[in-house]
């Protein structure tokens, strides 16, 4: 016989705990893990293959040339959330990768310090087949003598090619250092029509800015007003102080430092 006073079954405390319980939500999963999926990128050879991992909250991680085994060590390095595959990637990721922006294509950034998502939303803000050095991210970010800081944070990128830390170099003209190669940095910038070999000439010159005498406007030698300077129209600076002692303003498009 059983003892009513053992009885799960007639335990006041378990029967009023057993009228708490419900199903879970339908969500749940999505809530607690993440999902990976293959796209085609923008680069070639190894790194034609991107995995994308998202959440319920957006695209958290997207890395090329590693197998599935590595993306998924580089995912719970950062990440403290199961990884599975997908069915499809997230509406928009696609024309995202195209555009080199997120776009309306949702991110998730959770776990980022503020100053690194200071760095990544200045780098978001740089135009398609232009180019900012690390000081103005820098500056753009609230830190402007954090430059190296810079770099370390653009390297820790979780979602490259959306945020396009490739369109941050060197001051000195030079590309500079990118988290799937220096090669693959060229490729994706001269794709975008960045002419990495006259920016690199007139670092040369001495030329770190490009003024115009007939808009008295002086700019980033990859800003869209700076194309348009005809040669004989066309001075250049190394430093922003020196181009407004020559009488020129900072163009209100690419704001250079």
């Amino acid at each position: 016989m059983t003892d009513p006073a053992t009885d799960p079954a007639t335990d006041p405390l378990v029967q009023a705990l057993s009228g708490l319980a419900a199903d879970a939500p339908g969500t749940l999963l999505e809530r607690i893990a993440a999902r990976r999926v293959h796209v085609p990128g923008p680069l070639p050879g190894e790194h034609a293959d991107l995995q994308v991992a998202f959440t319920d909250q957006g695209v958290a991680f997207v890395r090329a040339g590693l197998d599935e085994h590595e993306f998924a060590r580089a995912f719970r390095a950062r990440f403290a959330r199961p990884l599975l595959p997908a069915d499809r990637p997230p509406a928009g990721l696609l024309p995202a990768l195209r555009a080199g922006r997120p776009g309306a294509l949702r991110l998730d950034l959770r776990g980022l310090s503020d100053f690194e998502a200071a760095v990544l939303r200045a780098a978001a803000a740089i135009p398609r087949g232009q180019t900012r050095p690390y000081a103005w991210i820098a500056r753009q970010a609230g830190h402007p003598r954090a430059v190296r800081a810079v770099g370390t944070a653009l390297g820790r990128n979780p979602v490259p090619l959306l945020i396009p830390c490739h369109r941050v170099t060197r001051s000195d003209g030079t590309p500079g250092r990118y988290i799937f190669g220096d090669a693959a940095k060229q490729h994706l910038l001269r794709a975008e029509n960045v002419d990495l070999d006259q920016v690199a000439d007139l670092a040369r010159q001495g030329a770190l800015l490009i003024a115009s005498d007939t808009t008295g406007i002086v700019c980033y030698p990859t800003c869209a007003d700076a194309r348009r300077i005809t040669p004989a129209h066309r001075h250049g600076f190394r430093t922003l102080a020196a181009a407004r002692a020559a009488g020129y303003r900072p163009c209100r498009h690419c704001h250079p430092a």
